[in-house]
């Protein structure tokens, strides 16, 4: 055996450059939320009250710490206001200890959340009469008039015309919010863009410290301008993308009051808003006196406990606002859905009745119809040649990644001007058309991969572009693959109307059943998510990319994100109307309204044609008109959340936190009473009694029960009939639902559905699901 000895001065320099010494390992810290429930105190708080909260919070985490360890250091949000903790950089084992403690809820990483916009990833605005637009409503509720919505996003954009408060009165009385404009001076509120916040340290704590630039509510994104526009945005006439779509933006409540609450930022490892700024959000937009919080985000399903957005909602439910979210972009693989307390209302995206075809025509005759918002077309009667990206692959790159125009997998001197078809999927559709860009294409055709099925969207591709469904594609990849000189040509874009069958749900709208509680039923309701044009930021392109130089003032984006803002819009003309109704009434009539039928009068289907579900629209595709006098509606108070927690085996103490008043889980309690406006038994055995409460919210009449039995499952209602002799009178009743005589065979959830009719053209829809298995 050999024995080295090391030179002492050598063995030194290895330390301090190469960290050879052997010394302590120390744990980095990670932010953490430290929940603690809801405050006691009441509404009016000094500023002396605030300051006592957070050195309670100093107090408390001091009790944990160890050594020089300073709270004062270590906490970076005090939530003072109504929702009750902090947020703070910990040790994991220091974290551990805390969540053990009686008076904690819960504590959980500050993890990062995405933006529910296909646009940046795999890539109300203006619309048409319709299905979305409710000429009615707006009349009746004055265009949302005096309603605040809120919007938890990217920030806003404030120059724009759609925040424009022309026709608008005073700022009303009950806001106390701010415009934190302090290190942006040009960034301008006025009476109608009421209010802005932005939100960054828990960013920074994840991602490390920032520079002023980071201090401004602006959205320097698009997406927080054009979702708040969605729901709140004032009117604007000739609005289009690029021409097309030209039209009068307007967003659900046109004359509502807007506030932007910035906690999305540029995203690192694919995480944009962050937990512990997204509860710091929450406590101040109730503060500040939100009526709708419209918010266009979410991760992965979790626990209600370790979920920033179900614990905001819940405080701001409880506070009388209404809380509208995305249902995620995960689709159209099942219980991807995300979003799913029973307190919010659960948004799922589908397409209307607009289309911006561009047509791809080749030299044996055959078009085929695409979707494009290019602000170029190519020249018409000319034929150009076409190359499948799998045959202009570069030498270093295999055919796989090639077909997909992914970055550095095309030869330019194969792709120069042709026209390249390349397959959909894993980078972003902006991206493949840069690419093709890049290497000397004049125009792309974008085919959709098997999982896309029919689902097209139109986007702002820097060159000539046109996105193709499966089927088509795959027809065009064989003409490519099979003709000598293959050649063709790319229409330019237009604007159709009256497309049917609409909506279709879209293929990236997530979908149930809910994985943590599947005793709900998510989404709750769909509507219009695909190429939805609306204001946008004028610090970015329309494709987002740094290497986009293009402005323009409206842009078209498609997701939940966009879906969401529709019914936020709507649910502020419902709040004008009702102010009386509580958010779990506003939510009742709006899924008891829905309709499941697309304009040829059948069932929606999704993006490969098939009849859609429940698990993908929830009670259907949301109308205004019809929602504003649903007859009925199914409420729910703060107890019966708090019911609904327990009988889902939630810690007893911890749901007493959960709130401000003495609670105490009774003792017997089903997720089957739960009184949800629609019906779901996630595992039938045998048979079980389903028991629900309805308010009448309409004129006195009768009305009689009428059943579509899910396949192999037999529905009962008693009574058949409930009689209702004034607003406000409230009736029960029950439903069986059991195994008819002979079963199904089918391990698969069934669906069917309750109405309660009247003589007055009231039809109170709950969809029933159940799972035979």
């Amino acid at each position: 055996m050999r024995i080295f000895i090391l030179n002492p001065s050598l063995f030194l320099l290895s330390c301090l450059f190469f960290s050879l010494c052997y010394r302590p390992t120390i744990a980095a810290k990670k932010s953490y939320v430290v929940y603690l429930g809801a405050h006691s105190h009441g509404p009016e708080l000094s500023a002396v009250d605030l300051h006592r909260v957070t050195e309670s919070h100093y107090e408390f985490l001091g009790s944990f710490l160890h050594g020089n360890d300073n709270p004062e250091d270590a906490i970076f949000y005090s939530y003072t206001r109504h929702i009750n903790g902090f947020a703070a950089k910990l040790d994991d084992a220091v974290a551990a200890e805390i969540a053990k403690h009686p008076k904690v809820v819960s504590v959980f990483l500050n993890q990062g959340r995405k933006l529910h916009t296909t646009h940046s990833w795999e890539f109300l605005g203006l619309e048409r009469n319709g299905r979305v637009e409710s000429n009615s409503i707006w009349k009746k509720a004055r265009y949302g008039e005096d309603t605040i919505i809120g919007n938890l996003d990217t920030g806003v954009w404030p120059e724009s015309k759609s925040f424009s408060d022309e026709g608008l009165g005073p700022i009303p009385s009950k806001w106390k919010g701010i415009c934190e404009n302090d290190k942006d001076a040009k960034f301008l509120c006025n009476r109608k863009l009421i209010g802005a916040r932005y939100f960054n340290k828990g960013y920074a704590a994840a991602v490390g410290p920032l520079n002023s630039s980071f201090d401004t509510p602006r959205d320097k994104d698009g997406h927080g301008t054009h979702t708040l526009s969605t729901a709140g945005g004032n009117f604007v006439a000739k609005a289009s993308v690029f021409g097309l779509g030209k039209g009068t933006a307007k967003g659900g409540s046109p004359k509502a009051r807007v506030a932007a609450y910035k906690v999305c930022w540029p995203p690192v490892t694919g995480n944009e808003c962050y937990d512990a700024d997204i509860l710091a959000a929450f406590d101040m937009a109730i503060h500040d006196g939100v009526d709708v919080l419209s918010v266009s985000l979410g991760g992965g399903p979790s626990k209600f406990f370790n979920d920033s957005t179900a614990i905001g909602s819940f405080h701001a439910v409880k506070h009388g606002m209404v809380v509208i979210c995305s249902a995620g972009n995960s689709g159209p693989t099942d219980s991807t859905v995300s979003n799913i307390a029973p307190w919010q209302i659960t948004v799922g995206a589908s397409t209307m009745d607009r289309d911006f075809p561009s047509y791809v025509v080749v030299s044996n005759n055959k078009r085929y119809k695409g979707q494009s918002l290019s602000s170029k077309g190519l020249p018409r009667n000319k034929l150009f040649p076409l190359i499948s990206a799998a045959d202009a692959k570069a030498a270093n790159a295999s055919t796989e990644v090639a077909l997909l125009c992914e970055a550095g997998t095309l030869d330019p001197k194969k792709v120069k001007g042709k026209i390249l078809v390349c397959l959909r999927g894993d980078n972003a559709r902006i991206d493949k058309g840069q690419q093709a860009l890049l290497a000397g294409a004049v125009g792309m055709v974008l085919a959709n991969a098997l999982e896309n099925g029919n689902e097209l969207l139109a986007d702002p591709h820097l060159l000539p572009a046109s996105h193709v469904n499966y089927t088509d594609g795959a027809d065009l990849f064989r003409y490519v693959n099979s003709t000598k000189r293959p050649v063709g040509y790319l229409t330019r874009a237009t604007t159709e109307l009256g497309l049917k069958p609409a909506p279709i749900m879209a293929a990236f709208s997530s979908k149930g059943p809910s994985s943590i509680a599947p005793e709900i039923l998510k989404p709750d309701i769909t509507a219009p998510g695909v190429t939805i044009i609306a204001a946008y930021t004028e610090a970015a392109g329309p494709t987002n990319e740094d290497y986009d130089r293009r402005r323009i003032p409206f842009n078209a984006l498609s997701g939940t994100s966009m879906s969401c803002p529709h019914v936020s819009g709507i649910v502020g003309l419902l709040k004008t109307l009702h102010p009386e109704w509580s958010p779990a009434a506003i939510k009742s009539a709006i899924m008891t309204t829905a309709s499941i039928q697309d304009n040829n009068k059948g069932q929606i289907l999704n993006a490969s044609s098939y009849k859609a579900t429940p698990f993908s629209y929830g009670a259907g595709h949301i109308q205004p008109n019809l929602a504003m006098d649903p007859g009925l509606v199914y409420d729910l108070t703060e107890n019966d959340y708090l019911n609904f927690l327990c009988a889902l085996g939630y810690n007893k103490t911890q749901i007493a936190l959960f709130s401000d008043k003495t609670y105490r889980c009774p003792e017997y309690v089903s997720t089957a009473n739960f009184n949800y406006p629609s019906i779901t038994v996630p595992k039938l055995s045998g048979s079980i009694i389903v028991s629900r409460t309805v308010r009448n919210v309409g004129s006195p009449g009768t009305y009689i029960a009428r059943v579509r039995n899910p396949k192999g499952i037999s529905v009962s209602v008693e009574p058949r009939s409930l009689k209702f002799l004034r607003v406000g009178e409230e009736k029960n009743f029950k439903v069986t639902i059991k195994f008819r005589k002979v079963r199904a065979a089918t391990k698969d959830y069934v669906f069917g559905d309750l109405v309660w009719a009247d003589d007055k053209q009231h039809q109170v829809r709950s969809p029933i699901v159940v799972n035979p298995a």
